[in-house]
């Protein structure tokens, strides 16, 4: 009996192992993802008041959890009897990506003078304010499920070949950590202006060089937010657009040869823009329709 217990023992152990190993390979797999899903959720958790910010965030984290709960047994059920429907799947989401990163591109060209429908400033009506809210808690999770997907796929590639038990563990664990990793910094960085202000009051208490150095730490945290958050609204759009194009580039083999002569990022930077552009084409030449059929 106890010769047995160990050899269970000794197997669980085996398999903890493996799913630790195989964990660390899929994480480095989905980095450049997790990088990406990292820019891009920050500047689409970006733009509320201060108040709601926590609250928005943790509704978006609560969504891209259900994402994943979503995702993932659908992934493991695609990947062991219809792997051929991952690919469509996947492209599917890079157009999105692609459309939403020229979308913002499109709007900053075209629409700079227009008050951006994100800016959530106190002059607008409340049901206003829950409204632009409500739709950009929606859009933020939109754009995390397909990135989760993303995540998701790539991870259960780099273990595809272990036992299912071990490919469920592995996969489970870079899911979990995409979500608590990316939306912990999210969190961290739309309150860094809070620190700063934190810093500054705790400095009246002080005096001498403590509270100088105090003050300059807190000033310099306050005026570097909206700095970082114009950044991250820069790179959360690249991101869009690397993520959407490399999906057709990794899978499309026409596309992946026609690009050969660039530099892969510039590449699937250009695939990117130009599916965006022409899902956004297809948008605007469609809302029109869409909107006479809404009003018949």
């Amino acid at each position: 009996m106890a010769t047995g217990f160990f050899v269970i023992l000794d197997d669980i152990t085996a398999i903890f192992d493996d799913v630790a190993t195989m964990a660390k390979v899929a994480t480095k797999k989905t980095a450049g993802v997790l990088g990406d899903d990292l820019a891009v959720n920050a500047e689409k958790a970006s733009g509320f008041n201060a108040t709601r910010e926590l609250p928005v965030l943790w509704k978006i984290t609560k969504g891209s959890l259900l994402n994943k709960l979503i995702i993932l047994p659908f992934a493991f059920i695609l990947s062991a009897f219809a792997p051929w429907l991952i690919v469509p799947i996947l492209m599917i989401g890079g157009i999105y990506l692609s459309y939403e990163g020229a979308e913002k591109i499109y709007e900053v060209l075209f629409h700079k003078g227009s008050k951006s429908p994100d800016n959530m400033n106190d002059s607008i009506d409340d049901d206003v304010k829950q409204a632009l809210e409500t739709k950009k808690i929606k859009s933020a999770i939109m754009t995390d499920f397909i990135l989760s997907i993303e995540i998701i796929m790539i991870a259960l590639g780099a273990v595809a070949q272990e036992p299912i038990l071990v490919q469920i563990a592995a996969v489970t664990f870079v899911a979990i950590l995409a979500t608590i990793g990316v939306y912990g910094i999210v969190a961290l960085l739309v309150r860094l202006d809070d620190a700063g202000f934190s810093l500054i009051e705790s400095a009246h208490r002080l005096s001498g060089f403590k509270k100088t150095m105090m003050e300059k730490t807190g000033l310099l945290l306050v005026a570097s937010l909206p700095k970082i958050i114009k950044t991250l609204s820069v790179v959360g759009t690249i991101a869009m657009l690397l993520v959407g194009g490399g999906i057709f580039v990794h899978n499309v083999e026409a596309i992946h040869h026609a690009i050969e002569f660039m530099p892969p990022l510039l590449g699937e930077l250009i695939i990117g823009f130009v599916v965006g552009l022409l899902a956004l084409g297809v948008e605007k030449l469609a809302h029109p329709l869409v909107q006479k059929i809404k009003n018949r």
